[in-house]
């Protein structure tokens, strides 16, 4: 609401979002919670691994480098600090290859002509192959 206060009176935004003005004013003079600052803590060092490993480390490693660091986190901790942060490992798996067909090529006839129905067993066979990366 911070950036908002310029524009709207703080009660009339409290009256809005339902919050009491009380609590709200209550809110701004708290001190920050241990948590936050530990997760502040975590998350600068999240930031500076990350940079360090231009930005390869995903979340298992991440979490292991905090270890080795003296660190120790839970790993869902530091996935919602890194997914806070925009943080995220680069895979290096390849994509998916698939065949691209030439526009100009006639396409091979349709020999079932999209009836699938018959009359008992094996008289049509049809295969769709489907790239699976293994």
């Amino acid at each position: 609401m911070k950036g908002y206060q310029a524009m709207y009176a703080t009660a009339t935004m409290c009256r809005v979002l339902g919050v009491s003005a009380s609590g709200y004013w209550a809110y701004q003079k708290r001190p920050m919670s241990e948590r936050e600052k530990t997760d502040r803590a975590i998350a600068a060092q999240i930031g500076e691994i990350h940079r360090w490993a231009q930005g390869t480390y995903g979340v298992p490693r991440m979490h292991a480098e905090l270890g080795a660091r003296g660190t120790h986190v839970s790993r869902k901790r530091v996935a919602r600090l890194m997914r806070r942060a925009g943080l995220q490992g680069v895979t290096r798996r390849k994509g998916t290859f698939t065949t691209v067909r030439d526009r100009e090529a006639r396409p091979a006839p349709d020999l079932v002509d999209r009836n699938f129905a018959v009359a008992g067993p094996d008289p049509l066979w049809v295969a769709d192959i489907i790239y699976i990366p293994t």
